[in-house]
């Protein structure tokens, strides 16, 4: 059986972000639409982030088998040193690698996002990537205190996983410029997926890549894209007394879709608390938009939500996570 602190799915977070990206391009350009097709199109953007998934895991895999390639050459020169002769491969057989690439589910994920094909599309360029990373990682102390190492226990295997991971790559300019070159959505997905990417490293097998998004979570997704979009100048009607001096017309449109989105949740979303949506909004409006978005979008809709308790129109069922 999963669980969530086995395998974090897609977070209700990153659907907000996806719906309020492809709200934003809908009332941006005045889009005519439909509904279906604007679900489509979100729906595109979680695609990119199992896409992104996929990558990340099989880079890191390439990095790790690279001590295979590095020792080849180095074996083969006219004339080998000992230290040619010694590179170590322990890190291309780390066993909760090899368990993670064995997976079936992962497998099918691969052959499903193909992460190679998107390598290739500069295979010349990206090869000299792995090489670097590879070279430079072997010169941390983590990696030469795992290599000199003759254990190869589970916790250690783990580690070094995550070193190379969350500690290296992450940190790595030239990596990072990398995949933000080929993933839009890298700036948005990077935490959470990395959150996903070191919990196949430490339970290898279990992750379930297929169903990275529920179809609750799918639903939910669909249904705030849809409430938005067809309710949009009733739920604008509770957010346009609260502007004051302010014009509707002046309002940043981020910030308009964003306090709309709450109000949807507010209004249409039983099980979701109110809390919660603020909360969330909030921190979406800071990110999104611009530096005063967060306080403005927390006042406009904490007082609409105060109304609708006075008036009995907050209806919310109880929370299960």
């Amino acid at each position: 059986m999963q669980t969530e602190a086995l395998s974090p799915m897609i977070s209700r977070r990153n659907i907000r972000i996806k719906v309020l990206q492809t709200l934003y391009s809908y009332f941006c350009h005045d889009n005519a639409l439909t509904v279906q097709e604007l679900q489509k199109t979100l729906d595109k953007y979680f695609q990119q982030t199992e896409s992104l998934l996929s990558y990340l895991i099989w880079f890191l895999a390439e990095i790790c088998r690279y001590a295979l390639t590095d020792a080849r050459i180095r074996a083969s020169k006219l004339l080998p040193t000992a230290e040619d002769l010694a590179v170590s491969t322990k890190i291309a057989e780390n066993e909760s690698l090899t368990k993670l690439l064995n997976d079936p589910q992962l497998r099918r994920f691969f052959q499903k996002w193909k992460p190679e094909k998107i390598f290739e599309a500069d295979k010349i360029l990206n090869t000299e990537l792995i090489r670097k990373l590879y070279h430079e990682l072997t010169e941390t102390g983590e990696y030469k205190n795992y290599c000199s190492s003759e254990e190869k226990k589970q916790p250690q295997e783990q580690e070094i996983l995550e070193f190379i991971y969350d500690t290296f790559m992450l940190n790595h300019d030239d990596f990072v410029s990398h995949v933000e070159e080929y993933f839009p959505n890298w700036n948005d997905d990077a935490e959470m997926l990395s959150q996903i990417l070191v919990s196949c490293i430490q339970k290898p097998g279990q992750y379930p890549f297929q169903d990275m998004l529920s179809e609750e979570k799918r639903a939910f997704a669909h249904s705030l894209l849809q409430t938005v979009v067809e309710k949009n100048e009733f739920l604008q009607s509770f957010i346009i007394p609260k502007l004051k001096n302010w014009e509707p017309e002046r309002i940043a449109l981020m910030d308009m879709i964003i306090m709309k989105m709450g109000v949807a949740e507010f209004l249409f979303f039983e099980t979701i608390p109110p809390k919660v949506t603020l909360n969330e909004c909030i921190d979406l409006a800071k990110e999104y938009s611009t530096a005063q978005s967060g306080q403005f979008v927390n006042g406009i809709l904490d007082s609409i939500h105060k109304d609708l308790v006075a008036q009995g129109k907050m209806i919310k069922k109880e929370y299960k996570k």
